[in-house]
């Protein structure tokens, strides 16, 4: 299947996605948001991928909302009007849902992020697992910048990776913050000196996590996302739940028996979910 904005690709039960319209600066349009989510659902939903990464194309990895999608946006019901106000709020809680897919997917995601990301782009990388970046790359939250409240998914996420006073300062001065301070709090697992190494070093990790019992990964995703959420205590009980439901004997012992013998494990495929 082709897509506007996206070139999507599945080998060794790795799927890279990447963000394909540079010469837009890989602007989110109306069809990037609806898309993002499809194909993620996509491979989860039918098992295609252990491992998800998206890399971006050209000189920025994204640069937030694409001027057309806020004209839509605004567009919807008379802004002297109530139905303006419930319009605008069904847009972002979609919006929202879109990003939510990267979070909600049971496998991880790993996003490679080259030269800006900014705005909408930073709604999005806060919901993938694990973050790499250039020696060049920024995030910014560039909703101040033009008047309005991060919306789509920047506030709830980032507080878990950098210290609330940093990211109050960034959302309140709408500033750059590059490569060396997001090493320095936390919001990257490590940068590079190009994006080629960059995304290999993306690629490699998850052919790593590829090889590893897919039900255990799923596993550790959802209660570490859970354990973000809840007290301590939940976490513990939630994680006796979780294994005295899903673990599997027969995937300990080929994993332990694989890393024996050293060689890679055969392990079941996350089962494919049914749509409602």
């Amino acid at each position: 299947m082709s897509y506007e904005c996206f070139e999507v690709s599945i080998k060794n039960q790795v799927a890279h996605i990447v963000l394909s319209r540079p010469e837009k600066r890989n602007a989110m349009n109306l069809s990037f948001w609806s898309d993002i989510q499809k194909i993620v659902e996509d491979i989860d939903d039918n098992s295609k991928a252990r491992a998800i990464v998206i890399s971006s194309t050209g000189s920025i990895f994204c640069a937030g909302i694409d001027l057309s999608m806020l004209s839509a946006v605004n567009g919807h019901g008379d802004k002297n009007k109530a139905d303006y106000g419930s319009a605008f709020y069904d847009t972002v809680l979609r919006l929202q849902d879109n990003l939510s897919s990267l979070e909600k997917c049971r496998v991880p995601v790993i996003v490679a992020i080259q030269g800006g990301c900014i705005g909408g782009g930073v709604d999005l990388v806060t919901a993938a697992d694990i973050r790499l970046g250039t020696k060049d790359s920024y995030i910014c939250i560039q909703e101040i910048n033009v008047g309005m409240t991060a919306d789509v998914g920047t506030f709830p996420r980032i507080l878990n990776h950098m210290p609330e006073g940093i990211v109050r300062e960034l959302a309140y001065t709408g500033r750059k913050m590059g490569s060396e301070e997001l090493m320095k709090y936390g919001f990257y697992n490590n940068t590079f000196d190009t994006q080629e190494a960059m995304v290999d070093a993306a690629m490699e990790m998850a052919r790593e996590i590829a090889k590893k019992a897919p039900m255990a990964v799923y596993g550790s995703k959802r209660i570490i996302t859970y354990a973000r959420d809840h007290n301590t205590q939940d976490t513990l009980d939630q994680i006796g739940v979780w294994n005295m439901s899903m673990l599997a004997p027969t995937e300990m012992m080929e994993a332990m028996q694989a890393n024996m013998q050293k060689r890679d494990g055969t392990f079941m495929e996350l089962p494919k979910r049914k749509k409602a």
